[in-house]
């Protein structure tokens, strides 16, 4: 991995009806041309609906690889939704940096803004219904590739075309991949010390630290 990545594209979506489903939705995000302010919540332009669950400090942005394209197209029999990025709802797609090579609390330089990665994505059930019905939110468990999120500590603005570049990492043990396996995938049952030692991690999210203390018992 590279501490330097090339912005690939940027997708901001408004909360709109979600074809088929009882609730609206912001899933579905489209490129945005030219330079877009960053801000505590997020990208200028972007909505979330349902705010219990989505947005907030600690999900203000979230990236996804385009790295993973490839292993959807195949699963998902090359859904037309995976031709451009933002296909997973997320705000920033770039080429190699994975949950493998990313940990929780690094920081990033992100155009002009410096955002920290706060968690994983858990995904729902919408990533399903985007999806007509297929088992994408089980399979992102299974095979760890859900993307994560951001906090955004300095505002900024970036466009397509930019740096993303790694200026700090305090926890490199700790990889959204881990995190995310410990967490949501069900590796707390054989790992129960990992569970125990993720505490130092004080960059983690509120509600990951709390999932923690409740898988901890």
């Amino acid at each position: 991995m590279s501490d330097v990545i090339t912005v690939r594209s940027l997708q901001c979506g408004k909360v709109r009806a979600f074809r088929g489903a009882d609730e609206p939705s912001a899933i579905a995000k489209a490129p945005v041309e030219g330079p877009v302010m960053v801000h505590r919540l997020g990208m200028a332009g972007d909505e979330q609906a349902d705010l219990a669950v989505h947005g907030g400090p600690d999900k203000a942005i979230h990236h996804y690889a385009l790295d993973h394209y490839p292993f959807w197209r195949d699963a998902l029999a090359d859904h037309p939704l995976l031709q451009t990025p933002g296909a997973f709802g997320e705000n920033i797609s770039t080429e190699g940096l994975t949950e493998e090579a990313v940990c929780i609390g690094d920081r990033w330089r992100l155009g002009s803004a410096l955002v920290e990665v706060s968690q994983g994505r858990q995904p729902c059930w919408k990533v399903d219904h985007r999806f007509d019905g297929a088992r994408v939110n089980a399979t992102m468990v299974r095979e760890r590739k859900a993307g994560w999120y951001y906090r955004v500590i300095e505002e900024g603005s970036v466009c397509a075309g930019d740096r993303l570049e790694l200026v700090d990492r305090q926890w490199p043990d700790w990889t959204v991949r881990r995190v995310f396996g410990l967490l949501i995938a069900g590796d707390h049952k054989r790992d129960r010390a990992g569970l125990e030692a993720l505490g130092e991690v004080t960059a983690l999210a509120e509600p990951w630290a709390r999932r923690r203390l409740v898988l901890l018992g």
